[in-house]
């Protein structure tokens, strides 16, 4: 075992992370020449293109020391998104040491921060990665007065490198070797592993990636998963070098992938513990949760695609990814679709856009919510996911919403800005640190649906992209909230209905009203655009008919022949109100989400 390394490399988004892999994997000439390529561990498609990571991966490493010993390093490879926070904090469970990668032309930001404070509670040494110190617009002595600063660690710990050009990345392994402690464990104790993320193949079923802490595993044993006894026989047992190498047994130390024709991905729960299905005493390793969902919204069918596709492409979707919930849902508006469960707003956009890519679907996608307690009347708590089962006021005593811990990293020079947007979104301040002269270190209490919508982008406009932001889940709270329901002709439209804050409630009627003015096409008789309150309408707006000039033909004659015809005129377009279908496209389902300040 004091030959083995288990380490992780966590980083904020675009700081380098994957680019640093493919160098370690080219050091340790763990692919052929002719295999090679960029973004190695991202198998998919939307990762290369987007430059994240989306799932985790693992690649058992060999590398001949100066000291003539040869080491075998775990690399396991973590996502770099907020979203994600649970997976990371899992894999970060089955590690001994992170290397902590900062760009040194952005510094250290909000999601690094995060990722320290998991890092920390899971007692990982840290080596921090001063990465693009090749670039020319770097500024690497600021960078490490902020690590020093931020993260507490001294700037002579640094390595500096440049994963592009492979500038001082020969001392990483090293470093690795000498910093991270060996695995701690012993192989004749019952066995003991922590599951870290799965996924479903097709002709294998459900692969399982395990570190294993105590025993040992082979093939062959049945092994039992502790948060829901289900016993499996294992098939097949290996690592990833980065190709699946079988092998006879996992012990202690180790990290591997095992395969138990599991046909499905929801009875294998990240964080859970494996052990053998004959031991009674192994007690379930500590931080397991399951994943909750966060953020709630509606699929139906658009144009060519129909109910059966659609089901049949999330259930597919749903095999790969245990954290995606859905159950069926109908809008008058839509017809039937999904209301699905993310566990955030990239979460979200990932699988609408491999919803739409991979199984080549139109998709018509409602605004997103997030999930409320709603106490009666009577005293009895539920939980609601969209505003359409938001039950009468007069049956409610009170609504909690779910609030968010959040931590903005700002140059002094966009603080004005950023605490202005801040405060428009009912953020409670909390904290503000110095962390350099140029920088600034905010804590603040946000409701999660007021970051939602434009949070996101109005932050990195408003900061030039300097800003960085990151959040974690804290507690529901009591606000005054109400339903607030747009009207298409006097028909409540359930999918474009929103709940939102008293005070802000004429405000967001205004302008989503007029944004929607601005979508819906013009139809042969008037629209009505309305936004009520129980029933009490709070702002209005009107798509003027398209008029077709019935007078054309009239070049002379009497008034009265004139009259007649526009009167025929109006008569029908009345009847055209009464009986005509106005077609809402998917841009008006997305104007509640642009909705300006």
């Amino acid at each position: 075992m004091k030959h083995i390394r288990n380490f992780s490399i966590i980083a904020h988004i675009d700081h380098g992370k994957t680019t640093l892999s493919d160098r370690l994997l080219d050091i340790t000439g763990a692919i052929p020449e002719r295999e090679r390529q960029e973004q190695q561990l991202d198998s998919m498609e939307l990762e290369r293109e987007r430059g994240i990571t989306i799932k985790s991966h693992f690649v058992r490493l060999t590398y001949k020391h100066s000291d003539g010993e040869t080491y075998r390093l775990n690399l396991i490879d973590t996502p770099g998104h907020i979203d994600f926070t649970y997976e990371v904090s899992r894999s970060l469970a089955a590690c001994e040491g992170a290397l902590l990668v900062i760009d040194s032309t952005q510094g250290v930001e909000a999601q690094t921060v995060a990722n320290t404070y998991l890092a920390l509670d899971n007692d990982l040494a840290l080596i921090p990665i001063m990465n693009k110190i090749d670039l020319p617009n770097t500024e690497l002595e600021k960078s490490l007065d902020q690590v020093e600063n931020i993260i507490g660690i001294s700037r002579e710990e640094a390595l500096l490198v440049s994963a592009k050009t492979g500038q001082g990345v020969d001392a990483i392994i090293p470093a690795i070797i000498e910093r991270v402690p060996p695995p701690q464990g012993d192989p004749d104790k019952p066995l003991k592993g922590l599951i870290f993320d799965s996924w479903f193949d097709s002709y294998r079923g459900v692969i399982i990636l395990v570190r294993i802490l105590d025993g040992r595993l082979r093939k062959g044993e049945r092994v039992k998963f502790l948060s829901n006894n289900a016993i499996y026989e294992i098939n097949e047992l290996g690592v990833h070098t980065p190709k699946p190498t079988p092998l006879a047994e996992l012990s202690a130390g180790e990290v591997g992938y095992i395969i138990g024709s599991i046909k499905n991905v929801s009875e294998v729960k990240i964080g859970d513990t494996v052990t053998l299905a004959k031991e009674t005493r192994v007690t379930p390793l500590p931080g397991f949760k399951e994943p909750q969902p966060m953020v709630f919204a509606g699929f139906y069918p658009g144009e060519g695609t129909s109910h059966e596709e659609l089901r049949e492409a999330i259930e597919k979707l749903v095999l790969n990814d245990s954290s995606l919930t859905f159950e069926p849902e109908t809008s008058p508006a839509l017809g039937i679709g999904f209301r699905c469960g993310f566990l955030g707003l990239l979460h979200k956009e990932i699988i609408q856009e491999r919803l739409e890519r991979e199984y080549d679907l139109a998709i018509v996608t409602t605004a997103p919510s997030v999930r409320y307690r709603i106490t009666n009347t009577s005293g009895e708590v539920s939980e609601i996911e969209s505003p359409a089962q938001l039950p009468e006021p007069q049956y409610i005593r009170g609504i909690e919403e779910p609030i968010i811990e959040a931590i903005v990293i700002t140059p002094a020079e966009h603080l004005g800005n950023v605490l202005k947007l801040l405060q428009s979104r009912r953020g409670i301040h909390k904290k503000m640190d110095y962390i350099s002269d140029q920088r600034i270190h905010l804590t603040y209490e946000l409701p999660l649906a007021e970051v939602l919508y434009d949070f996101f982008n109005k932050l990195k406009s408003i900061s030039q992209g300097y800003a960085s932001f990151d959040y974690e889940f804290k507690e529901y709270r009591e606000a005054p909230l109400i339903k607030l329901d747009i009207l298409i002709n006097g028909e409540a439209v359930d999918a474009l209905a929103m709940i939102v804050h008293n005070d802000n409630a004429y405000h967001v009627g205004c302008a989503v009203t007029s944004r929607m003015k601005k979508v819906i096409p013009r139809q042969l008789f008037e629209v009505v655009i309305q936004a009520a309150v129980s029933k009490r309408v709070i702002a209005r707006t009107v798509v003027k008919a398209l008029r077709k000039n019935v007078l054309a033909k009239c070049y002379g004659g009497d008034i009265t022949r004139k009259m007649k015809l526009l009167e025929k005129q109006k008569k029908g377009k009345r009847r055209m109100k009464r009986i005509g279908k106005v077609d809402i496209p998917q841009e008006a389902f997305l104007a509640a989400l642009e909705i300006e300040d």
